[in-house]
């Protein structure tokens, strides 16, 4: 198991092509970790409007590809680039993906089952075979679903593999049951879904990869624990208990050619670990953007986010001017709910040279608040991976979290008799957890020696996307083991098409 392996990771967005949110980081990052290890890794995605055929070198390999569809197939064009040594096939249809935006259609599910069929049958006509197809988020979860129906008896894909990487359980792909026929899984039918009438009347694609794929897993090992639970379960923690033998967390990685305040052309001043004395211009000059007094002694906390529950603005809200009499500055930037875009700017109305809002998305702002911030907040409710808060530790931004998802897995909270951790958690989902744990960072941060200490403990810390890369490659290898291990042992459901393990 040892040999290099040929890996397409199928998403429905990718840097440097489409980003949305964090998958398209992992989608654009771990291909590349994977080709220094010595695998084939590639890339699929749609080729969307706003992708530039020039800008990317991207050329058309086939032209007129069929692709069933309905009773009949439509066709797609197939392009190609390559981005630092790393081959990526984007599926043209401008029917389908002739669109600016990534997501937000009526026809979401056509769009990505078309995408998803496309890619499929792309690999044929290239006569590339992967040994694994990698899988992600709802918009790809009709490929382990059709390996093991439609294209169960096709030895192109005899030997193929999959693997589903659930990056947030809470979106899931639910369409009406006409999108079967489209997909050309009718004849199969709905799956029944233990315990919930409602799921089992709808196609929820989330689940079918959920249920098809030879390996599962999570962007992080705690959160691979909380969906078995009916809190974090979205309703599908029945499927996952079923399929638990087959899920596994790995945590996302960082690519820190990307992520570096030693090169970061965005920031005011270039710094490392070994230079920390320089951060503090970073500081100064993120005041002076946010319009805050400049004072290098006041704590300055950080936010960039979805302005949503998820991530905590519920129990901020609430708590947000107790926070604002502490001897604290706060800059936040992001967009979100609408609710929370007119809380948060009459916070900063409120709150006038103390706090910042930044209703917006500024890749390049960013930046400089995870590079000028003393401290980064994200109280979520939960959080598959979080790279907040990795990039703001790799930053020397002191994160302050819920313990929750991936938060739990790379923020230990400081304990002051032992000296150990490098950040500060809390677990109960309240206000009152937040302020404390906010109180107790505020009280550390008066300590210079100790929170420079802090700093250079996650500007230190290896959550490159090498080591995760490797723990992928094991990943694959035991989708190919459990894919050998079933072989005349899967049954399905007459009607169904359900697996049983």
């Amino acid at each position: 198991m040892d040999k290099s392996l040929k890996i397409l990771l199928v998403a429905s967005e990718a840097v440097p092509f489409a980003k949305i949110g964090g998958l398209a980081d992992v989608a654009g990052s771990l291909p590349k970790a994977l080709r220094q290890l010595g695998h084939d890794a590639r890339l699929a995605l749609p080729k969307y409007g706003r992708i530039n055929e020039a800008q990317f070198g991207l050329a058309k390999v086939l032209e007129s590809l069929p692709v069933p569809a309905d009773s009949d197939q439509e066709s797609a064009s197939i392009f190609e680039g390559v981005v630092e040594g790393m081959p990526a096939y984007l599926v043209g249809n401008d029917r389908y993906f002739g669109r600016e935006e990534v997501y937000g259609y009526d026809d979401d599910g056509r769009r990505f089952v078309f995408f998803c069929r496309a890619t499929l049958e792309m690999l044929k006509k290239l006569d590339w075979q992967p040994d694994v197809v990698h899988c992600n988020d709802w918009h790809t979860g009709i490929i382990p679903n059709w390996l093991q129906t439609i294209y169960k008896d096709d030895p192109f894909f005899a030997d193929t593999a999959t693997v589903f990487t659930i990056h947030n359980l809470a979106y899931q792909g639910i369409f009406g049951p006409q999108l079967l026929e489209f997909a050309g899984l009718a004849d199969y039918g709905l799956i029944p879904h233990p315990k919930d009438d409602d799921l089992s009347r709808v196609v929820v694609l989330m689940a079918r990869g959920i249920l098809f794929a030879d390996a599962i897993n999570t962007v992080s090992e705690k959160y691979a624990q909380e969906i078995l639970t009916p809190e974090y379960g979205e309703r599908l923690h029945p499927i996952l208990a079923q399929r638990q033998g087959r899920l596994f967390g790995i945590l996302n990685g960082l690519d820190y050619e990307v992520w570096n305040p030693a090169t970061d052309q965005d920031i005011a001043v270039h710094y490392n670990v070994t230079s920390l004395e320089r951060r503090v211009e970073n500081k100064l000059a993120l005041q002076r953007e946010a319009e805050l007094p400049m004072d290098p002694d006041m704590l300055l906390i950080g936010m960039i986010s979805r302005l949503a529950d998820q991530k905590g603005f519920d129990i901020l809200a609430e708590a947000i001017d107790q926070l604002m009499d502490l001897d604290v500055q706060f800059v936040l930037l992001g967009t979100g709910e609408e609710r929370y875009h007119r809380i948060f700017a009459n916070v900063a109305g409120k709150y006038q040279g103390q706090a910042a809002v930044f209703l917006k998305f500024d890749a390049a702002l960013a930046r400089r608040i995870y590079a000028g911030s003393d401290a980064f907040l994200m109280p979520s409710r939960f959080e598959p991976c979080g790279l907040g808060q990795l990039i703001s530790m790799h930053y020397g931004s002191v994160p302050i979290v819920r313990s929750t998802g991936g938060l739990a897995d790379t923020v230990e909270d400081y304990d002051p008799a032992t000296g150990q951790g490098n950040g500060f958690a809390f677990s109960d989902y309240s206000e009152e957890a937040l302020l404390a744990a906010v109180e107790r960072a505020l009280k550390t941060y008066l300590r210079k020696d100790t929170w420079r200490t802090l700093m250079e403990r996650g500007m230190r810390a290896d959550f490159s996307w090498q080591a995760s890369a490797r723990k992928y490659v094991a990943l694959y290898q035991k989708a190919l083991e459990f894919k050998l291990q079933v072989t005349g042992r899967r049954s399905q459901v007459a009607g169904h098409g359900r697996l049983e393990t």
